[in-house]
Formats: structure tokens, C-alpha cells, sequence
């Protein structure tokens, strides 16, 4: 489902009959992904909810524009609004993996009268250091030129060659092509755009917006993925209603890698809903 806002063409994928009386939950993907990663999961989520994802500004079969500011989360924050507006609904559920997690807290953040609950899979919130930001800034820099002299599968290849993807080396041969068939899918601009406009470094670490969010979330990272369960720790004590949960055996990809586990947390939290 293709849904025109500003010049944009952004992809929606139902995994339900839609039906604007239930609640919905709209997922959104990690770097290099697409709404359709979420298919297996969203279908072993409770039918109660709508079950919806998203393909990122830059992503997927979402549009891949040249202007930068399309990529700037407070870019991000009204594309998902109008989202929300489209499908006449007054409140959604969010659950955003890693660049993803990183759009949904910012959403919740700036729009909390449209967020009922929140989950966020291996999300950093930001980068409380400024010279560390600059320097993750030159980084992912450095990492979209990258992207835009190489061929997709090249930068592919080097991107699931970072240590953080590490634990994805379980999967067979046949799986791990597969996954990276679906990456080379994107464009180089739109994944260069999407490093330069809304790589980590260019968040600041919303300690006090964090201390006052008043609605329930849930926190997810994996047990091999020391860095960002350290970063989830930090998140739990600041977000009141929050629950971190560590899944045993995941790495960063935690719905790729442990499915079960993760279907099991999210539809725990989502009982009361």
C-alpha cells in the first residue's frame, strides 16, 4: 500500500485485515531493512491488533529522495504522524528495531498523545557526548561515501561483516544469502542519505524527555549484544514505566535470531492492551 505525503511515496505493508476499531501495531525496521522483515513476526502476534509496517524514508519500496531533510528525524516523526492520520487512527502501538527503535522512541517522544505503548529492540537513544557524537557522525559519513562508490552487494557484504552481526553466522549458507539478497534491494542513496541524516551521532541523549514519558515500554536487547543491553540498562532507569528484558542467546537481531523468545516478550507486554 503506497501512501503519498510531501513528494514522498512511502510503503505500507498489512499483515491483517485491517479493521480501524482495533487497536494497531506499526512496526518499523533496522538500517539496511524493510517493513516486510517483520511478516513472520507480526503473524505470530495476537490478532486482536492491526498489524502494520513500514518501509523507512530511504528503504524498501519507500521513496529514496535526494533532499536530505527527508532523512532528518523531524522528518521521520512526520512521515509516521501522517501515517497515523491516514489510517484514521487516534493512537498506535510502536515497535521499532534498532534505527528503527531509534524513529519510534523519537515519535513517542515528540508525540506522546499518539503512542499507547512502546517497544524498542536494540536501540541506542542517542549519544550523551559531543565529541563522541562527531565522531560517530564522521564515521557514518565516511560509511555512506562508502556506500556510494561501492556496489550494493559490496557494501552489504561489509555491512553484516561488522562485529555487531556477528551471531547471525548461526543461519546456513542458504539463509544468509537470502538476507543479504533483501539488503541489496535498496538504493545507495537512499541507505547514504539515511547514514548522513539519521545515523546515532546525530542524536542528543533526551535524559529529562525520557525521565517524563509517561507510557508503558518495553526494552529488548540480546544477551551476546553487550553494548546495547549496557545502553537498555541506562534507558530502564530513566523511563519510568519501562521493563528491559535480555534475551538469552540473541545478538542485536533478536526477532531474526530468536524468534520465539521474542513473539513470547512482545505478546506478554502486549496483554494488557
Amino acid at each position: 500500500m503506497i501512501i503519498s505525503f510531501k513528494n514522498l511515496q512511502l510503503n505500507l505493508e498489512h499483515f491483517s485485515e485491517f479493521n480501524p476499531q482495533k487497536k494497531s501495531i506499526l512496526f518499523l525496521h533496522g538500517f539496511t531493512g524493510k517493513a516486510a522483515d517483520w511478516k513472520d513476526s507480526a503473524n505470530n502476534i495476537d490478532n486482536k491488533f492491526n498489524k502494520i509496517a513500514l518501509d523507512l524514508i530511504g528503504h524498501g519500496k519507500s521513496s529514496s529522495p535526494a533532499e536530505i531533510d527527508y532523512y532528518k528525524i523531524e522528518s521521520i516523526i512526520e512521515q509516521v504522524e501522517h501515517i497515523i492520520t491516514h489510517l484514521g487512527l487516534k493512537k498506535i502501538i510502536l515497535c521499532g528495531y534498532s534505527m528503527g527503535g531509534r524513529a519510534a522512541l523519537r515519535f513517542a517522544l515528540a508525540k506522546p498523545e499518539l503512542v499507547s505503548a512502546l517497544i524498542i529492540e536494540s536501540t541506542s537513544a542517542g549519544i550523551k557526548n559531543q565529541k563522541e557524537r562527531e565522531e560517530r557522525i564522521q564515521k557514518d559519513n565516511e560509511l555512506a561515501a562508502f556506500v556510494e562508490k561501492n556496489t550494493m552487494e559490496n557494501f552489504v557484504d561489509t555491512w553484516l561483516n561488522k562485529e555487531i552481526f556477528g551471531t547471525i553466522k548461526r543461519f546456513s549458507n542458504a539463509k544468509i544469502k537470502q538476507i543479504k539478497e533483501e539488503k541489496i534491494k535498496n538504493t545507495r542513496s537512499g541507505l547514504a542519505n539515511s547514514l548522513r541524516a539519521f545515523g546515532t551521532g546525530t542524536l542528543t541523549y533526551p535524559v529529562e524527555k525520557m525521565k517524563k514519558m509517561n507510557l508503558p515500554v518495553l526494552l529488548l536487547s540480546g544477551q551476546l549484544d553487550s553494548k546495547f543491553t549496557k545502553l537498555n540498562v541506562e534507558m530502564n532507569k530513566l523511563i519510568p514505566k519501562s521493563k528491559h528484558i535480555v534475551i538469552k542467546s540473541a545478538g542485536h537481531n533478536i526477532h531474526l535470531e530468536e524468534p520465539k523468545k521474542f513473539i513470547s516478550a512482545v505478546n506478554k507486554f502486549l496483554k494488557p492492551f
